[in-house]
């Protein structure tokens, strides 16, 4: 990467500005999955060796620059304390006095977690003056700024944007030095043997990734309701099947521009639909859906298809299931290329030998493969499913990294 990271500065008695991941999902005030505060450890225990003061700031859903008590980031305050075996501060704010009060009587090795910085509509503003003011504020108490919150480095806000303007240095924490690092490898990869695979609900939210794939791709294997849209957009029957017009454009547009790069994409042969009526399910081909029929997954074709492609792969990007994977049997499709990713046998393009290499592009594949107890057989699992896309939509660019300082 060629940007500045934690290793590269002096953090030793400094306030450090820390903008970390830790929206989480919530239910009834408890955590249900602390996977992105495990992963801002490493860059906040770096920093506390370091002797630095670590001041963290983070959002927490969407709650329009309003104080919603639900979005609270007082409960992480509580899990990352005990995931540090120390005291987190928290402060019920993330501006102004209360925040001063607390980053003045806190010592070299503590952490302060601020509350959320969507709180305040300056965070996500598209007025840049409100965002900068908001920036300025929230960047006060700190003297130098690290980004480790790659799930949000698509955004250009006022904590992963705006701060920069205000401090020196800026640098990545050791999670978006990973992120960007492993994302990279997936955009220079050979052709011969990457295989990308993309589910989920919507074309058009993928066109530009798709764009950039198909080019650099052997195969671009389409699953999920995304492959309806292709269908619909080919003049084929597809029931009830989820597929907005929007998807159906987005899909036209791509069959309409991508040219002689359309035979690498492939999409499914059959599928597992469900009557809306009687809720009864079977298997189809393709060309089979029928009307007050809902396809909601890859068939048992498509998936020894798939499978078979994702087995001999070199280097393997996923992003998105299959199908409704929250509702089995419909799970089947998105299990069974989890399956193959974590059997791939072609030569490892990072570390060498046999065994090929596979990335996990965030979003709701995670929740596929964390759900189904397969993580640990994945090279990479994302951490920041729209940012990936983007980083590869971008050719590697992100507004919250490109602003921290290169190196050199």
């Amino acid at each position: 990467m060629n940007k500045k990271t934690i290793r590269d500065v002096d953090a030793s008695c400094k306030r450090v500005l820390v903008r970390v991941d830790f929206n989480v999902p919530m239910e009834d005030g408890q955590i249900t999955d602390d996977t992105r505060i495990w992963a801002a450890l490493p860059t906040i225990n770096y920093l506390r060796e370091a002797g630095a003061l670590v001041i963290l700031c983070a959002h927490l859903g969407r709650p329009k620059g309003q104080i919603v008590p639900e979005y609270s980031l007082a409960p992480v305050a509580v899990r990352l304390s005990e995931l540090l075996d120390d005291e987190v501060a928290f402060v019920s704010d993330c501006l102004g006095e209360q925040v001063t009060e607390a980053v003045a009587g806190a010592a070299p090795g503590d952490v302060i977690l601020l509350e959320n910085t969507r709180f305040y509509s300056g965070e996500t503003s598209k007025d840049e003056a409100e965002m900068l003011a908001f920036a300025e504020k929230l960047a006060a108490p700190a003297q130098m700024y690290v980004n480790d919150a790659f799930g949000a480095c698509h955004r250009a806000h006022g904590s992963t944007y705006g701060v920069t303007k205000f401090l020196s240095p800026c640098v990545a924490g050791l999670l978006v030095e990973k992120e960007v690092t492993k994302l990279q490898q997936v955009l220079d990869a050979d052709r011969t043997g990457f295989v990308a695979v993309l589910g989920g609900a919507k074309v058009s939210d993928k066109i530009g990734v798709i764009e950039q794939l198909l080019p650099r791709v052997g195969s671009l294997l389409i699953g999920g309701a995304m492959a309806w849209a292709f269908f619909k957009a080919r003049g084929m029957e597809v029931g009830e099947s989820l597929c907005t017009e929007e998807s159906v454009a987005g899909a036209q547009q791509l069959i309409d521009s991508m040219g002689s790069y359309l035979d690498r994409m492939v999409l499914p042969v059959d599928v597992h639909m469900k009557n809306v009526v009687t809720g009864e399910t079977k298997y189809a081909p393709a060309d089979g859906i029928e009307p007050g029929w809902d396809a909601l997954d890859i068939g048992p074709e498509t998936r020894a298809q798939y499978a078979e492609v994702i087995r001999g792969a070199k280097l393997v990007f996923w992003n998105g299931p299959m199908g409704y994977f929250e509702e089995p049997p419909f799970d089947e499709g998105t299990l069974a290329v989890a399956k193959a990713m974590g059997e791939c046998s072609g030569y490892n393009v990072v570390g060498g030998g046999d065994s090929g290499y596979n990335v996990v592009g965030g979003g709701d594949s995670v929740a596929a493969i964390t759900q189904m107890g397969l993580a640990d057989q994945m090279d990479h699992v994302s951490t920041g499913g729209g940012a990936s896309l983007e980083f590869i939509e971008n050719n590697g660019i992100l507004p919250a990294v490109k602003v921290l300082d290169d190196k050199g």
